[in-house]
């Protein structure tokens, strides 16, 4: 009876040690995904932003509540590690038992909460594996050597020759898996060093949006001071006719329109006349909400600036990159389809850049509507698509650039565009590790939030530099 009962409760304390290991695993996982998740935090914010109506910076509390319930589950399971070594039992105590079972909860559910709300995110999981798959490699080696001694014990002391088979087993068959890893493991930066292209050049997105509001002339002119190669904005038009800077079809999130026009702030945008819209103030949010927890870098005089920015024209932008020399990328907002300019917005806005004097070619036009009409008036513009197609189909509409999420392409796709003298823009590039990748990958342009950080890496963070042979072999794979 003695015996049985002694049995139940190792089965029972095995048992656990399974379900803490699962759990340990999983929160590695999550916590490794929601680390290099980082580059699209604002994202993350703005998709929460879109659903609830308020906007807060969530992702800093996810990433603390991981990072203490991976911290926990990890002190557990070395805990146990210790008392499985000296041949004890695990003995987790019934609170810990109801520690480890909410933490594996609440990571299954954030997991099946990305998938289904925020699916092609997983995508970056894939992406970061080109930048970190040695890396972690090499942690994986190390973890399973320093395990070899603890496996060798419990083999030692096991009294059942079947426990000993399984115990080897499953040892040898993770070294083996370890030991195969390399021939999965692909990244453009094993290459040929004369295979490594140019720098992608650096576009603020919306100008800094790390150091003054986004789409203010400030924040335009924050990143020309700090080297951007070009500015990207979103273009909508005043209801009256005036064209200006705008990303949201609300005024909410970037301006006090609650407190102007309290009775009017569910109103589009572009249904407010432009004298209403210079009377806004669209930066304060911007010092109160810190949605990059930046503002504590400004300094004083920058601080003051930023949170007294008013709504930008597009004119005003204009004027600025004429002097300043640099590339506009124009992506225009769809207006309502009882807006008073629905029909000729095209037009009103080709009219003001042509009035500018901003060189043609330094333009990039992204809106699809009436393409035919854009390339009569304006023939240097650079037109770039939103949409992968074939490369005839893209030549045949006169289109050059593709402009993607950095996802939604790959390294296969980016050479053969390349090879055809079509070049990539893809947004949003915030992260070193990430913006090294696509340069290893041959893409030519990056928008980003980050543009004064991207501008300080003077290559790629990790270049592995290999024979011909080993180059030609690595294709095969990645391919």
């Amino acid at each position: 009876m003695l015996n049985a009962w002694m049995l139940f409760l190792f089965q029972w304390e095995c048992l656990w040690f399974l379900i803490l290991s699962l759990t340990f695993f999983l929160t590695l996982s999550w916590f490794y995904f929601w680390w290099e998740v980082h580059n699209d935090y604002d994202e993350f914010n703005w998709f929460v932003y879109n659903r609830t109506g308020y906007w807060s910076d969530w992702s800093i509390p996810v990433l603390v509540t991981t990072a203490a319930g991976f911290t926990y589950i990890a002190f557990l399971l070395v805990l146990a590690l210790c008392h499985i070594t000296v041949g004890q039992q695990m003995n987790l105590h019934w609170l810990h038992k109801i520690g480890v079972t909410a933490t594996l909860v609440a990571t299954v559910v954030a997991i099946i909460s990305i998938d289904q709300l925020w699916k092609e995110e997983w995508n970056i999981l894939f992406i970061s594996f080109q930048a970190t798959a040695p890396f972690l490699h090499v942690g994986g080696v190390v973890a399973i050597t320093l395990l070899a001694w603890l496996v060798a014990g419990q083999f030692a002391r096991a009294e059942r020759a079947s426990f000993q088979v399984v115990l080897c087993i499953a040892y040898l068959s993770v070294v083996l898996a370890l030991y195969l890893v390399p021939l999965t493991i692909s990244s453009p930066c094993i290459m040929l060093k004369k295979d490594l292209g140019s720098r992608p050049a650096i576009f603020g997105h919306r100008g800094a949006p790390m150091m003054a509001p986004e789409n203010t002339l400030m924040s335009f002119q924050k990143a020309i001071e700090n080297k951007a190669d070009g500015v990207q904005t979103d273009v909508s038009l005043s209801h009256d006719g005036v064209p200006f800077l705008m990303h949201d079809n609300l005024l909410r999130r970037t301006t006090n329109v609650d407190e102007k026009f309290s009775e009017r702030a569910s109103v589009h945008s572009s249904m407010f006349n432009w004298t209403d819209l210079e009377q806004l103030n669209a930066g304060e949010w911007f010092t109160t909400n810190d949605p990059f927890w930046t503002v504590h870098s400004l300094s004083a005089s920058d601080s003051a600036k930023a949170a007294n920015q008013s709504v930008c024209r597009l004119d005003d932008l204009l004027s600025l990159a004429k002097a300043s020399n640099i590339s506009v990328i124009l992506n225009l907002q769809d207006l309502p389809v009882e807006h008073p300019y629905n029909n000729n917005f095209i037009n009103i806005t080709l009219e003001t850049i042509m009035n500018s004097g901003i060189l043609q070619h330094m333009v990039v036009w992204l809106h699809d509507k009436d393409r035919q009409l854009v390339r009569q008036i304006s023939p240097d513009f650079q037109q770039a698509s939103e949409s992968k197609r074939e490369v005839s189909a893209l030549i045949a509409d006169g289109i050059f650039s593709l402009y993607l999420r950095y996802s939604q392409i790959n390294v296969k796709e980016v050479r053969e565009y390349t090879s055809r003298n079509l070049s990539t823009i893809l947004y949003t590039v915030n992260e070193p590790w990430l913006y090294s990748v696509l340069w290893c990958a041959g893409v030519k342009s990056v928008t980003s939030d980050a543009s004064h950080i991207l501008k300080q890496v003077p290559s790629p963070i990790w270049l592995m530099v290999c024979s011909s042979k080993q180059s030609e072999l690595q294709k095969r794979i990645f391919y």
